[in-house]
């Protein structure tokens, strides 16, 4: 990783990161204090990671924020912040589960693992921003149920929540790519649903995927 981005306004903490980034082996740091001193970060810096406190910075919506870093795909974004709501979290990362997550109340070691998980590509999320993944609303929004799917249609389905390609799956299964394919379009028909990010929301609420193990 060559370069972090702190896109936060505080000095403090820009302080303190520079500090922890660098005790990781990341020596240059770049401040950007808006969201165009952000995007010219990532111009010269299109691998770098990102340490955004989004309650501090300028973005005007999640969905900004979202296509910003979307735009940025080689880019890796941590959530830094200290206080960041039920409702944001959980449509942030539903939305997008390749970001990360750690609060600045959380303690010196655990921000500390989460930027050495980072630096080897190793997703991480706090305690906190997964209990509320968790939390029993989330699965009980929808009769999730109700949809009959054949036990080798919910180990698909629970493949394809972990990201997994379909050549991944049936590599990994044992299976032929036209099996799992045909699968997939099957939980696709029966869900009436178009997309992964759809099939990932249906996983959580039946109980078939945990968020969680997206980041162990």
């Amino acid at each position: 990783m060559k370069a972090c981005i702190l896109a936060d306004n505080q000095f403090v903490t820009n302080q303190g990161l520079s500090a922890l980034c660098k005790e990781i082996g990341i020596e240059t740091i770049v401040q950007a204090q808006t969201m165009s001193e952000l995007q010219e970060g990532l111009r010269f810096f299109p691998d770098a990671l990102v340490v955004l406190d989004y309650t501090l910075f300028d973005f005007a919506s999640m969905q900004q924020m979202l296509h910003v870093k979307s735009a940025a795909k080689e880019t890796i974004w941590l959530l830094f912040s200290n206080e960041l709501g039920e409702h944001f979290l959980r449509y942030v990362l539903l939305s997008d589960p390749t970001i990360n997550v750690v609060m600045k109340n959380d303690s010196k070691e655990e921000i500390m693992v989460a930027l050495r998980n980072i630096s080897c590509n190793i997703p991480y999320i706090c305690e906190y921003a997964e209990q509320i993944l968790r939390n029993n609303d989330l699965i009980n929004n929808t009769d999730a149920s109700s949809v009959n799917l054949t036990a080798a249609e919910k180990v698909i389905l629970h493949e394809i929540a972990m990201g997994k390609t379909t050549k991944e799956i049936a590599y990994e299964k044992n299976l032929s790519f036209h099996t799992v394919n045909s699968h997939r379009k099957n939980i696709f028909r029966k869900l009436e649903i178009n997309n992964v990010h759809e099939a990932v929301k249906y996983a959580i609420r039946a109980g078939i995927f945990d968020i969680a193990e997206y980041y162990i």
